[in-house]
């Protein structure tokens, strides 16, 4: 199995770190010491991915946000079922979800939930059927920045919306400034990154400002980037790398991006006792309380993004696997099956734990076992 990785950023040392955990914690989950499980035939690599019915090539394609899990996944599963290939191009979930409706792709990345003329859509692709969304990982939306000397940034949900509403232009702003007294802020000119292509990390962002600062955040919360001024990069990495070199940047990624790259990010003032990090535990605390608002089949969640709990990281993003309920071609669906299956195991949200993502809640990862099981 293969990635193409013409819009993501390869995995650094740390994340080659987190494969390696990875792959270790698959060695030890498995009752079968001899290997996994490839039509019958054993691959040696010991693990509870179950291969039956996966062959041939699989193409998928979306969200940059889950790049960095799709590494992961893909080669844990590969290392697993040898003679099969996955090939996730990490675009935007915009054009994943073009693809998907297209039929070029078996399942696409999204980092939000389906919309109904997306699904009325999805219904020339899926025969007798429509497209869903499957939950399969959480994680926070970092705010990466660049500022040498400035270290634990707090920002509150007003603050970030004038930066990114062009509003703040300086780092020594007085509203900066009184939430972080005792730094020293320098007059640097704020230079802040923004998606070019539509992206569902922007639509949550989004969200986050439309719930939490609506006062200064006039806009409703698309995948296109609303706001004047700023500047523009393609994809997660693309921003993340234009924050890494550009002193004075600010920016939005995945915090996969910011571990990789020791990115310093942003602690978001909630109104709780005390700001609070992005990190995937507590990201983990404010999607645990998402309430799954899809009908049928789909598990398309509803998140809180103004919540002020003590601990919860309050931009978080979940991240879907868009597929057919019913109406999969038939050369693809056992291989999609097979590792969307191996994706929401515990196997496969573990790995995530372990490289910075927060997994999906028990009780809802078990609804999309449920129904990817179902797949047909």
């Amino acid at each position: 199995m293969k990635l193409q990785r013409k819009n993501g950023l390869r995995a650094t040392a740390l994340g080659a770190l987190a494969v390696s955990g990875a792959l270790v914690l698959t060695a030890c989950g498995s009752d079968d010491n001899t290997g996994a499980s490839n039509g019958g035939k054993k691959t040696g690599a010991a693990s509870n991915i179950k291969c039956e019915g996966a062959k041939g090539q699989l193409l998928a394609s979306g969200s940059s946000a889950q790049k960095n899990a799709m590494d992961l996944w893909v080669r844990n599963y590969m290392a697993a079922c040898t003679g099969v290939e996955i090939n996730y191009k990490s675009s935007s979930s915009g054009e994943g979800i073009v693809a998907f409706n297209q039929g070029t792709v078996g399942f696409a990345g999204s980092d939000s939930a389906l919309k109904p003329d997306e699904v009325a859509e999805s219904k020339k692709i899926c025969k007798g059927g429509q497209g869903i969304s499957l939950p399969m990982v959480g994680g926070p939306v970092a705010i990466g920045y660049n500022l040498p000397g400035v270290k634990d940034l707090v920002l509150d949900a007003p603050t970030l919306a004038k930066i990114f509403n062009d509003k703040i232009k300086k780092w020594d702003d007085p509203a900066i400034a009184k939430l972080n007294p005792d730094a020293k802020l320098p007059s640097t000119a704020i230079q802040a990154f923004h998606r070019s292509e539509d992206s569902g990390t922007t639509q949550n962002l989004g969200k986050y400002l439309g719930k939490a600062a609506k006062a200064d955040w006039p806009y409703e919360a698309e995948k296109k980037w609303p706001a004047p001024g700023g500047q523009a990069a393609s994809g997660s990495s693309g921003v993340a790398a234009q924050v890494k070199q550009a002193e004075g940047a600010i920016g939005y990624f995945e915090l996969s991006y910011a571990t990789s790259q020791n990115i310093p990010t942003v602690q978001i003032n909630t109104g709780a006792s005390a700001p609070v990090a992005a990190t995937s535990e507590n990201a983990s605390k404010a999607i645990a309380a998402a309430k799954i608002k899809g009908t049928g089949k789909d598990l398309a969640l509803e998140l809180d993004y103004a919540t002020k709990a003590e601990g919860a990281y309050p931009i978080v993003l979940v991240t879907y696997e868009v597929v057919c309920d019913t109406g999969n071609k038939a050369e693809t669906l056992g291989t999609v099956k097979s590792f969307l299956s191996y994706a929401a195991s515990d196997e496969g949200q573990k790995v995530l734990s372990d490289a910075g993502y927060a997994p999906i809640p028990a009780e809802i990862n078990a609804k999309v076992r449920e129904t990817v099981n179902g797949l047909s």
